[in-house]
């Protein structure tokens, strides 16, 4: 069995700051796709939820993952950080052999 990624207290924190800041209640993508300088590529993007969608849910908001996402996504961690180089949404995935500078593509 596949073990769902975890959502960081800190994420759900600023997804709702997004959230209110725009007025509306999106859910926080985070997919999966070919591409990018290693592989795979992250997509992380407000989105609505479907209806084939793992639902991770905390302080009434939500992040979803996709189900041919969800395999190269198990047991990762999402997270939301800020450093001198900006703010941004963070994933530290246990599956991913190699990654690049960019923090956005890998390889499995």
């Amino acid at each position: 069995m596949t073990v769902p990624p975890k959502v960081t207290d800190r994420a759900f924190a600023r997804l709702a700051e997004i959230n209110a800041a725009m007025g509306e209640t999106k859910a926080l993508r985070v997919a999966v796709e070919g591409g990018g300088c290693s592989g795979f590529q992250y997509e992380i993007k407000l989105d609505e939820p479907a209806a084939d969608d793992l639902v991770l849910e905390s302080q009434g908001q939500k992040v979803v993952v996709d189900a041919v996402s969800l395999p190269f996504l198990a047991d990762a961690v999402i997270d939301f950080t800020e450093e001198l180089i900006g703010a941004r949404f963070t994933i530290e995935n246990p599956n991913a052999t190699s990654s690049c500078g960019c923090g956005t593509s890998f390889s499995m």
